[in-house]
C-alpha cells in the first residue's frame, strides 16, 4: 500500500505531508529549504522511494474568490518541472486558507510560529492533504 504525499509549494521552502499507508490521516512531515529545484527533486525522489508514495497532492493556491494569482501561475509552473521528473500521479487540491489554520493549530498548540515558519508549511500540507483524503472517502 502506498501512501500520498502533499506538497505546499513556496518560493522558498516546500512543506511536505504524508498520509498513512491505509490514505485516512494526513501527517505534516517536513519542510526542505531550497535555492535550486534540481535539489528539491533528488530530496523528492528519495523520498518518493522511501515512503512508497503512489501520488502527489499538490497545494493549489486560489484567491479567495476563486480566481488565479501570481503564486497560482508559480505552481502551475513548477507543476510542470515536476511532471518531467517525477512519474507519479500528480493532483491538485484548493489550499485556500491552509497556511492560516495551520499557524491558527500551531498556536493552539503552544508552538512559536514566528522562527518556524517552516513548521506552517508541513502543517498547511498536512491541512489540505487532510481535505483531500476526506473527500475520497465520501
Amino acid at each position: 500500500m502506498g501512501r500520498y504525499l502533499a506538497i505546499d509549494h513556496g518560493l522558498k521552502r516546500i512543506g511536505l505531508a504524508l498520509s498513512d499507508p491505509m490514505k485516512i490521516i494526513a501527517k505534516p512531515f517536513k519542510t526542505i529549504q531550497y535555492s535550486n529545484l534540481d535539489d528539491f527533486f533528488k530530496s523528492l525522489t528519495v523520498i518518493i522511494e522511501e515512503k512508497e508514495v503512489e501520488c502527489i497532492v499538490l497545494g493549489y493556491p486560489i484567491g479567495m474568490k476563486g480566481q488565479e494569482t501570481i503564486q497560482t501561475k508559480n505552481v502551475l509552473e513548477f507543476n510542470e518541472k515536476l511532471k518531467l521528473k517525477i512519474k507519479i500521479p500528480i493532483v491538485f487540491q484548493d489550499e485556500r486558507l491552509s497556511s492560516l489554520s495551520a499557524e491558527k493549530s500551531l498556536i493552539e498548540q503552544k508552538i512559536k510560529t514566528g522562527f518556524n515558519k517552516s513548521k506552517i508549511d508541513e502543517t498547511a500540507a498536512a491541512i489540505f492533504l487532510q481535505q483531500f483524503l476526506d473527500t475520497k472517502r465520501i
